[in-house]
């Protein structure tokens, strides 16, 4: 009898423990993507007057980014004189600006302003594919917009040939479409990941290296391949950059009048400007040393590349651009007077 009740006692541990171990595996499952319905995002503010805040705050920040990149978008279309390679390219960046800043802040404010965190899970694969897929294409663009500045000033009499109606739309057609392709193999990699370390997301805005901290896959590393193919071939725009104004530069020096070099420096100035914002901030942003490490610092440093550039791309190429100036002047005055010609005061 004593035999009996031992053998049983035992077949019952035996049957608890594999219970267990079911209900663990069970549960390890349920934290994958599959069953996660919704991320939680980083809150810009713990109270609630500073969340109103950063609602307002990034409110002007995104109408001043519609205002000025639809302003670009508006007058190059409007103005038959701006349709040039520089001025398709440009206004091609101004699409991906809109869209850039229209992936990450409207959410955001929406947040801040309803007191939330939340954000689906559909909802945070979309939101970084069209991350990915924007600012990919817009540094491509800005590679191609450099190849541009290249043939302008150093091969002017190669320029209408190298850069013909065809050969722009190509071009940015491929910036478009390496985008798109970069943005449907990090979000197809990353979504496949088993997460099981939670659905907090220590960003104001989902990304990818923030997803990886909740998996507990080995199968990460396919993403991080596919991360070291992307950062290859971002330096290999870098480079060609780097090498295009290099070129440019040289050709500059050697214009023998003030007034040339000037002229030419300041088709330049803006576009290098717009590439060193994007370049420096995103690389810091991913390459900081683990010890300066915050949450504040990547907050701020997630602002600045991704919300301060579309912002303030069109006042860059705007400021010192006396040809785009006049144009709009032309534009508000055929929507306010109803005229092709300008009104006097404002040729003054």
């Amino acid at each position: 009898m004593n035999i009996c009740l031992v053998a049983e006692r035992a077949r019952c541990e035996n049957e608890l423990q594999h219970g267990a171990s079911m209900m663990k595996q069970a549960s390890m499952h349920t934290s994958n993507g599959s069953s996660i319905t919704e991320f939680l995002l980083l809150a810009l503010a713990d109270t609630r007057e500073m969340q109103l805040l950063c609602f307002w705050l990034f409110l002007g920040i995104y109408l001043a980014a519609l205002l000025g990149n639809g302003l670009i978008i508006t007058t190059i279309a409007c103005d038959h004189h701006l349709h040039t390679p520089m001025y398709f390219f440009l206004l091609n960046l101004s699409l991906l600006d809109l869209g850039f800043i229209s992936t990450t802040l409207p959410k955001s404010m929406a947040n801040s302003l309803w007191d939330t965190r939340a954000i689906s899970y559909g909802g945070c694969a979309a939101q970084i594919f069209f991350f990915l897929f924007f600012i990919v294409g817009e540094y491509c663009l800005l590679t191609v917009m450099s190849y541009d500045r290249y043939v302008a000033i150093c091969k002017p009499l190669h320029y209408g040939t190298l850069l013909g109606s065809r050969a722009c739309v190509h071009m940015a057609a491929a910036a478009w479409g390496s985008g798109f392709l970069n943005a449907m193999l990090h979000v197809a990699n990353t979504f496949s990941l088993l997460l099981c370390q939670g659905n907090a997301v220590d960003q104001f805005f989902c990304e990818i290296p923030q997803i990886l901290k909740l998996s507990c896959s080995e199968s990460y590393l396919r993403e991080v391949g596919a991360t070291v193919v992307s950062v290859f071939f971002g330096f290999g725009c870098f480079v060609f950059i780097v090498l295009s104004y290099v070129q440019i530069f040289r050709a500059v020096l050697r214009i023998p009048s003030e007034q040339g070099r000037h002229k030419a420096f300041s088709t330049c100035l803006p576009h290098l400007v717009v590439v060193s914002l994007l370049t420096s901030t995103g690389i810091f942003a991913y390459v900081k040393p683990p010890s300066i490490s915050s949450p504040s610092l990547d907050l701020v440093l997630a602002v600045l590349y991704s919300v301060v550039p579309p912002a303030v791309n069109p006042l860059i190429y705007s400021v010192r651009n006396q040809e785009f100036k006049n144009a709009i002047r032309k534009v508000f005055a055929w929507m306010f007077f109803n005229t092709d010609k300008l009104p006097n005061s404002l040729h003054k």
